[in-house]
């Protein structure tokens, strides 16, 4: 059974952090591609940042570059997404995604998310 478990989230100042996790299990964690998205209320979900099956590489939105930092720990099975600098329009639930290419196969499996709020 393939599960994403996001924890972390919750209420924050203006200006202040928050760590996300996401812990999987049923598949092989270090064979897949990690990722963050977010949903804002009336939006689209939209891509945070990513990670390769290594770590070895990392992207990151531009709204969110210099303000955040995504990690993993392949023996934990547990990818991490550490938000600093948090401003109100941060506000979104926030899912985790694990992605994996096998020929023309795609595999995909996202989280149940994690809200994340922003407000004074």
């Amino acid at each position: 059974q393939v599960q994403l478990v996001e924890s972390g989230g919750g209420l924050v100042q203006p200006g202040g952090s928050l760590r996300l996790s996401c812990a999987a299990s049923g598949f092989t964690f270090s064979s897949y591609v990690m990722s963050w998205y977010r949903q804002a209320p009336g939006k689209e979900r939209e891509l945070v940042a990513g990670i390769t099956s290594t770590g070895g590489s990392t992207n990151y939105a531009d709204s969110m570059k210099g303000r955040c930092t995504i990690s993993r720990d392949n023996a934990k099975n547990t990818v991490y997404l550490q938000m600093n600098s948090l401003k109100p329009e941060d506000t979104a639930v926030y899912y985790c995604k694990a992605r994996r290419m096998l020929g023309t196969r795609d595999y995909a499996y996202w989280g149940q998310g994690t809200q994340v709020t922003v407000s004074s």
